[in-house]
C-alpha cells in the first residue's frame, strides 16, 4: 500500500483515503467536489496557441489526476482548446488506464469558444458547438459530457442560437447541464431570460475569475446566481500565483512563472497598495502556520456564494496547500477580516 497527499492505492485504481465534499452546482443535477481540478496546464498554459508545449507534460498530467482523486477530487475542468486539444487528450487516456469505480465516478466540465489553431475559428454558433463537443467527446473517451461551459460570451451570434443548440444537447443526453464563463451579469442576465421566454436549456452555473483580489462579481453576479439559483465555480483562486507570496515587491517576476508567460489581467495587481495587502496576508498566514494560498483558498471555500473552486496546478507540489486547505476552518469575522486587508 502506497500513501502520498491523502492517495492510497489498491491494485490498479487509486481510492479515497479522505473524501472531498460534495454539493449540487445550482440546480443541474450534477453534483461536484468542493475542489475541481483545473486541467488548463496540460499540454499548454489555457487556449494560447503560442504556448503549446510549455505547460504540464502527459506524464505529469497523469500524476496529478492520481493525486488529486486520491484526495477525493472527483471533478476535472478542462476546454477544449487548452493546449489546443491536449488536455482533454491527457484526461481521456488517464480515463483508459482506470477501472468503472472511477470512470463512473469522475464529473468532467469542458468548454468551447476559443480556437483550436492559430487563425482557425472560434465562437458559439450552432454548427460550431455541433462540431466541438463530438471532438470534445472523441478526446475525452466518453459518451456524455456532465456539464458543458460557454468558454466566453460571443458577441457575433444572437444567444438564442448559443442556448438552442445547448438545448439539443441536453435533449439528447450528450450533456448533462450547460453553464457560463467569462460572462458580465448584463450577459447572464439576457441569456437567462432568453432561456425562460423560449424554453431553452438555462445556464445553472458561472465560472468566472474570483479571488481575494478579484472580487468584481460580488456585487454583479452573486445577486444573479442568488436570484435564479445558479451555481458559483471560480477559476484563478490564487490570481495568477499573486496570492501564493511568489511575485515580491521590486523584484522580477521569476522565470517561468504566469507574470512572464501570460501577464495579461495580471498587470493591474503591481501596485504598493497590492503589495502592502500581500505582506499583510502574509503575515496572517504566518501567524496560523499555513502557506499564503492555503489561506486564501480557504478563504474562498468559506464564501457561501461559492459552490466549488477550481485549482490548476502544474505539479504535485502544488497540491499540498489544496491539502491544508481543507484542513482551514474560518469564523465569519475571520474570513471577513481576511478580506478587508485587500483594497
Amino acid at each position: 500500500m502506497e500513501q502520498r497527499l491523502g492517495l492510497v492505492t489498491l491494485g490498479a485504481d487509486p481510492v479515497y483515503d479522505r473524501a472531498v465534499e460534495q454539493r449540487p452546482l445550482g440546480r443541474s443535477g450534477v453534483a461536484v467536489s468542493r475542489i475541481v481540478l483545473g486541467c488548463g496546464n496540460f499540454g499548454g498554459i489555457g487556449s494560447a496557441p503560442a504556448l503549446v508545449g510549455h505547460g504540464t507534460s502527459r506524464d505529469e498530467a497523469f500524476r496529478l489526476l492520481d493525486e488529486a482523486w486520491g484526495l477525493g477530487i472527483t471533478t476535472l475542468d478542462t476546454a477544449d482548446a487548452y493546449g489546443l486539444g491536449r488536455s482533454e487528450e491527457y484526461i481521456g487516456a488517464w480515463l483508459r488506464t482506470k477501472g468503472s469505480a472511477v470512470r463512473d465516478r469522475v464529473v468532467i466540465a469542458t468548454k468551447t469558444f476559443n480556437p483550436m489553431a492559430e487563425g482557425a475559428d472560434r465562437g458559439l454558433s450552432a454548427a460550431r458547438i455541433r462540431r466541438q463537443v463530438e471532438t470534445s467527446l472523441a478526446r475525452l473517451s466518453v459518451e456524455r459530457i456532465p456539464l458543458y461551459l460557454a468558454h466566453e460570451f460571443d458577441p457575433d451570434v444572437p444567444q438564442e442560437e448559443t442556448l438552442g443548440a445547448f438545448d439539443a444537447l441536453v435533449r439528447r443526453g450528450t450533456v448533462g447541464a450547460v453553464g457560463a464563463s467569462n460572462f458580465t451579469a448584463e450577459q447572464l442576465a439576457e441569456a437567462l431570460e432568453l432561456s425562460a421566454l423560449e424554453g431553452l436549456t438555462r445556464y445553472e452555473w458561472v465560472q468566472n475569475g474570483f479571488s481575494l483580489l478579484a472580487r468584481e462579481n460580488r456585487q454583479t453576479v452573486f445577486p444573479l446566481c442568488h436570484e435564479h439559483g445558479l451555481g458559483f465555480t471560480p477559476f484563478g483562486p490564487l490570481a495568477g500565483g499573486w496570492l501564493t507570496g511568489k511575485y515580491r515587491r521590486g523584484e522580477p517576476p521569476p522565470a517561468g512563472s504566469r507574470m512572464t508567460l501570460r501577464p495579461e489581467g495580471s498587470e493591474r495587481y503591481r501596485t504598493d497598495a497590492t503589495f502592502d495587502a500581500l505582506e499583510a496576508f502574509e503575515r496572517e498566514a504566518r501567524e496560523r502556520g499555513v502557506s499564503m494560498a492555503a489561506l486564501a483558498l480557504a478563504w474562498l471555500l468559506h464564501v457561501p456564494e461559492v459552490t466549488a473552486i477550481v485549482v490548476g496546478p502544474s505539479r504535485l507540489e502544488h497540491l499540498g496547500p489544496v491539502r491544508d486547505a481543507l484542513e482551514i476552518t474560518l469564523t465569519e469575522d475571520e474570513r471577513d477580516a481576511l478580506e478587508r486587508i485587500f483594497p
